[in-house]
């Protein structure tokens, strides 16, 4: 009998993950990680009540580890620097290279002698090829495209094969205590916070002035680590101005000044960016194939976005068809065809092709 090990998060996504598996006759096992406990302990503690909870109900063994100083070392770190830099970074899919398909994976395989490893995330993986969930508005690949592919061949996501209507209402007969569980969102273990109230914890405010492109000083922010291109809310404006909706358009770092503009103001919008940090799940590109055309999506939800990728020794450009509005250095651009996730990039400059 083959040995699974579910990365369980108290939620119902995992806890179904490990249902499903256990149905389909594998021995499983439960593997929760505690990953942050900066002010959270009766969260956590809450976390790990619900992961015994549903492994007594599944009458499976769980597994505890601790990566809190690596999640801090190797995520979290990094996720600041990239805010000092200007940048807007993205943790989750940080988080799930470095250590849900990373640290993790090792510890299910070489430590607890693994023959896979399985997590809820909402993706479908078939023939060593990322597809999209089969429930699009639920679809995580977003945040996938950059694990570890030495152990795709060791990775189950049986939850993508679902929509969470169907997850959902299973959840709700097997598990009564979950009827009562909201749905988790925000940054990657660390969860739900008011975000520039979180960040606050670790840079102090630092206000400055808010202009437009003619340099007309209209308000105040609190420090530019709190603001990422696009952002429409967040900022005092003053009250000769206020009745207009503003957009993020530019940091200016060195003279933390918050540049903004009206809402169809056309510098909000670029048709092409430079991407570096590449990782293909199914590279595209051969010696006699230099550009491509391919889907893309700048953030997640994005409705796919049709483009023309050049590929390069150590980037990408991409082209899109049409122009995309508050395209943002530090996040990612994902890359599909056909709903299978081609790879993605870390978008580092925006510029408008003549």
């Amino acid at each position: 009998m083959k040995k699974i090990i579910v990365c369980m998060s108290g939620g119902i996504d995992s806890s179904l993950c490990a249902f499903l598996l256990l149905q389909k006759g594998y021995k499983v096992e439960g593997l929760f990680m505690k990953n942050w406990e900066l002010n959270s302990q009766c969260k956590l503690q809450n976390e790990v009540s619900d992961v015994k909870y549903i492994c007594n109900r599944l009458k499976i063994v769980l597994h505890i580890v601790n990566f809190t100083s690596e999640y801090w070392s190797n995520v979290f770190k990094t996720f600041l620097q990239e805010f000092i830099y200007g940048k807007t970074p993205n943790p989750d899919s940080l988080c799930n290279k470095e250590i849900k398909f990373n640290l993790l994976t090792k510890y299910a395989f070489n430590v607890l002698n693994a023959d896979y490893m399985s997590t809820g995330h909402y993706i479908r993986l078939t023939n060593k090829l990322f597809f999209k969930s089969l429930d699009l508005n639920k679809d995580q690949s977003y945040y996938l495209y950059n694990i570890n592919k030495y152990y795709i061949h060791k990775l189950l996501f049986p939850i993508g094969f679902y929509n969470k209507f169907e997850i959902r209402k299973l959840a709700n007969f097997l598990f009564y205590k979950l009827n009562f569980k909201q749905e988790s969102f925000g940054i990657c273990f660390v969860g739900n916070h008011n975000f520039t109230s979180f960040l606050n914890k670790f840079f102090p405010f630092n206000f400055g002035n808010i202009v437009t492109k003619n340099n007309l000083i209209i308000g105040q922010h609190k420090g530019l680590f709190f603001y990422t291109n696009g952002q429409t809310n967040g900022f005092n404006i003053t009250k000769t101005f206020n009745k207009t909706v503003w957009y993020v358009i530019k940091k200016k770092i060195h003279k933390n000044i918050l540049s903004v503009a009206k809402t169809k103001n056309k510098i909000l919008y670029t048709n092409s960016l430079i991407a570096n940090n590449v990782i293909w799940l199914k590279n595209p590109f051969d010696k006699t194939i230099n550009k491509i055309t391919l889907y893309a999506k700048i953030r997640y939800r994005q409705i796919d976005q049709q483009c023309i990728v050049y590929n390069f020794i150590n980037y990408i450009k991409v082209s899109f068809l049409y122009k995309q509005k508050g395209i943002t250095e530090g996040q990612t651009i994902v890359l599909y065809h056909n709903n299978i996730c081609f790879g993605g990039a870390i978008i580092s400059s925006t510029y408008n092709r003549t």
